[in-house]
Parts: C-alpha cells; structure tokens; sequence
C-alpha cells in the first residue's frame, strides 16, 4: 500500500471515476467557515499526493499537509513547493502549532486496524485544533453499507498512457480486505502490480464516540465527496 506504483497512477484513476478533488476541498471549506467564520489555518491530514491541499492553500492564509507515506509525500512536496507537509502517523502526531481546522479525507482513517488506533486518530487531530476549530473525517464504509465480494473496474486514458484498475472486496470480521489489480501501458510497454488495502469497518457510533471523547461535537452528513459521509467536529471552547 501506498507505494511507488500507485502514487504514480492514483490520481489518474480517480479523475477517470470523475472525483473532483477541487471541488471537494472547496465544498469542505464551506462547511468549515460556515462553522468558523474566519477560518484561515487548516492541516490536512493524510494528504496523499496534495490534490486537496492544493485548493485549501487557495483558501486558507496557512494550509499544511501531514502524511505518513514517503512517494506521496514527495509527490505532494513536489506539486506545492514551499508549503509544508510533515513526515508523521495520524494517530501519534504532535506539530508545534494548532490550526483552525484540520481535515482527514478520501476515507484515510479506514486504514487504521483498530478501534483505539480510530480513537487515537481523532484525539491527535483533535488536539491540533484551537478552541472552536473545526474537525472534517471523511470515514470509510459503516459495517451496514459494506457490499461483501464488489469488484470495481476502471479505466484511465491520458496523453501518453492508458491505466486499467480491477478491485475485489471481501470482509473477514471488521476488516475489508480490498486486492486491486493494476494494469499500466505506456510507450515503454506495459507492467502490472497488484495492492493490497486492508480498511476497518467502524461504526457510526464508534466515531461519534470518538468525537465526543476528544472534547469536539460532532455532527454526521449524509452523502458526503464519495457517499460514505462526514463527520464534522467543533472543538470545546474552554
């Protein structure tokens, strides 16, 4: 997971299923100053390849990333030089300096393996926040919406390569076990890789517990970027 391989083709696929990573950092900001007018420091957790962070340092006076894997990392240092992106494990970060916001997106949190790994999670975001600040998780999969054995299928063109992607997901208790086949054709021929993603099945009260627990509200909205929702926390004021 999250090697060279898929940070080289992850946006390309995504972009083919028509996932507007724009759009969905501007839709985020809107329920962040909705909730904090005024709004100006975000850290975006999990940042990946800096498709989100790209737009919140559009929108926001400082916008920081945080990501645990190095070819994302570098791929995301590379697309924003001079914004920050710090080395670090979402659930036992400490940064010096809070933000006003601070997002967790594209259902990165689904990764951890266990449930005080999630607590963890949300605890260490949560203590980044300033008093009031506002906490967005995009969660993965609740246990009752998981379809057991779906297989995706999608295909990328670009300019100078075309790249096929094929997934099958199974359950074994609360993990989802995803194997995704990649296909990648370009003038120098063509390779595969396969990925394994292993994401946990936290339930809806499990993670408004843990929003509770870190001192924020918290609110659960439907639908959300991919159909699995968010979860959007105001830190305690005192």
């Amino acid at each position: 997971m999250y090697g060279r391989e898929l940070a080289d083709v992850y946006e390309a696929i995504y972009r083919s299923r028509g996932k507007d990573w724009g759009q969905e950092a501007a839709d985020v900001s809107r329920i962040i100053t909705e909730r904090r007018p005024g709004a100006d420091s975000l850290l975006d957790v999990a940042c990946g390849t800096g498709a989100h962070l790209s737009v919140f340092s559009t929108l926001f006076e400082v916008a920081e990333g945080l990501e645990i894997a190095e070819p994302m990392r570098r791929l995301a240092e590379q697309r924003l030089p001079g914004t920050t992106v710090h080395a670090g494990d979402m659930r036992d970060f400490r940064l010096p300096r809070t933000y006003t916001a601070v997002s967790c997106m594209f259902c990165a949190i689904g990764y951890l393996e266990t449930l005080d790994d999630m607590r963890a999670a949300v605890r260490s975001m949560a203590a980044h926040l300033e008093p009031g600040g506002v906490l967005v998780v995009e969660p993965w999969w609740f246990p009752e919406n998981f379809i057991e054995g779906y297989v995706a299928g999608d295909l990328a063109r670009e300019e100078h390569r075309t790249i096929a992607r094929i997934s099958h997901t199974t359950r074994k208790g609360r993990a989802t076990r995803m194997e995704v086949r990649f296909t990648v054709g370009d003038a120098a021929g063509i390779q595969q890789f396969t990925e394994i993603d292993v994401l946990t099945l936290f339930t809806r009260d499990e993670y408004t517990a843990a929003f509770t627990d870190a001192g924020c509200s918290v609110e659960f909205l439907e639908d959300g970027p991919t159909g699995r929702g968010l979860f959007v926390g105001v830190r305690e004021q005192h």
